[in-house]
Formats: structure tokens, sequence, C-alpha cells
């Protein structure tokens, strides 16, 4: 069992960057390929963003590739999004998810709470 807390959430003005953290309970964290995904109000929830386990690959929604960064440091069990030049239609609840490597909500195991993040126009 892996447990996943997201923070880093909050309010920003379009054109902004927020920069969200996932810590991972357990030390085999750095065994599990991890991904972003994205949840906005009445829409289905979809893929942001994915790295592997050794951080060697990295994959991203084409509404976000170019803005958006993910990183992890295995060290400290922590996964990292940096969003920038942020745009109200990324309003939404991000949620970190540890497992396989893909863009499918099936191939994660794992799931954090959510965190949300706001941009105003």
């Amino acid at each position: 069992q892996v447990q996943l807390v997201e923070s880093g959430g909050g309010l920003v003005q379009a054109g902004g960057s927020l920069r969200l953290s996932c810590v991972a309970s357990r030390r085999s964290f750095s065994s599990y390929d991890m991904g972003w995904f994205r949840q906005a109000p009445g829409k289905e929830r979809e893929f942001v963003a994915a790295i592997t386990w050794s951080g060697g690959s990295t994959l991203y929604a084409d509404a976000v590739k170019g803005r958006f960064t993910i990183s992890r440091d295995n060290a400290k069990n922590t996964v990292y999004l940096q969003m920038d030049s942020l745009k109200p239609e990324d309003t939404a609840v991000y949620y970190c998810a540890a497992g396989a490597w893909g863009t499918s909500k099936g191939n994660y195991n794992y799931w954090g709470q959510g965190t949300q993040v706001t941009v105003s126009s």
C-alpha cells in the first residue's frame, strides 16, 4: 500500500505559476511510475503528465505540453508538477497517482486525495 499526499494548490491569476508536490509514504516509491491527473467540475478525470520510476522519461498531455514540467526526487519520495503560464481552463482538482507507465487511469493503483488549483482570468 502506498499513501500519497498532494500539496501546493491554490488560487493564481492567469499567466502565473504553481508547483504541486506529492509525497509518498513508502520507500518503494522509487519502483513506481508516477502520474498527475486532473478533474474539473462536471468532467472526467484526465491525464496531465507522467514520469518513469527513474525519471528518465516523461509524457505530457497536449493541453499542458510546454507549460507544465513533471519531475521526481526519489530520495525524498516526492514527485512534482511545475505549472507555468497557467490558464483558466487549468482549473481543476489535481491528483497524483502511482502505478505503471501510461496515460490511462487504469494503469495507476494508488491515488492521492487531490489538491485544488484555481486560475482566475
